[in-house]
């Protein structure tokens, strides 16, 4: 079932130090292909997200409310989106800490989820659809060969998104961001931003 753009809003969340950088260009190319539909960018490094889960953050975690500023900040931007797109370089094969810490300062026990020895765990974000632009420096042989794309994929979609209960979209892999010619990544660049603005467009994630 397709989704009614004037109820629509995209959070692209962006977490790389270099406005430059590929994963920038990759974030505005998604959000161009989105337009006229509503976007909003969340540039992590520009905004100085603080990604340290601090002794508040955890009587936060802990007594389910009166979360940091900040992060009741990053709540309400997700409370008004219905997409989530996580655009960051592959570090170690996993995301960067800045957007590791975002996640866990900001899905937390309360809000993205509940948890109880009574009643276990209560997923909170069906309303939302994460979608993944990994930017990977290997081909896309070395990622099948050691089952890289598989870990990612399992520790974040897996771990992260169907655990707060939110709907899977699509996860497209940039490979060869750093070989010396541009045509191969460019081209991985445009299947990957119409994979996700389809999907997102779409309102279901592709088959």
């Amino acid at each position: 079932m397709s989704t009614d753009d004037n109820n629509s809003l995209t959070l692209v969340v962006t977490a790389h130090p270099d406005s430059n950088s590929l994963t920038h260009q990759v974030a505005e190319r998604l959000v161009s292909a989105l337009r006229p539909r509503a976007v909003e960018v969340a540039d992590l490094h520009r905004e100085q997200f603080d990604p340290r889960f601090s002794p508040v953050d955890r009587r936060a975690y802990h007594e389910d409310g009166d979360y940091p500023p900040d992060v009741a900040r990053e709540h309400r931007r997700l409370d008004r989106a219905t997409d989530l797109v996580l655009v960051f370089p592959v570090y170690w094969w996993s995301m960067p800490a800045l957007l590791k810490g975002w996640i866990d300062r900001v899905f937390v026990n309360g809000w993205a989820f509940e948890y109880s020895a009574e009643s276990g765990l209560c997923p909170k974000l069906q309303r939302l659809t994460t979608h993944l632009l990994p930017v990977a420096g290997a081909d896309s042989g070395t990622y099948e060969r050691h089952g890289y794309e598989r870990a990612l994929r399992t520790q974040i979609e897996h771990g992260i998104v169907d655990y707060v209960g939110s709907r899977r979209g699509a996860t497209a892999f940039i490979h060869e961001s750093e070989q010396p010619s541009s045509t191969a990544t460019a081209a991985s660049v445009t299947r990957a931003v119409r994979a996700v603005s389809e999907a997102i467009r779409a309102g279901s994630p592709p088959a």
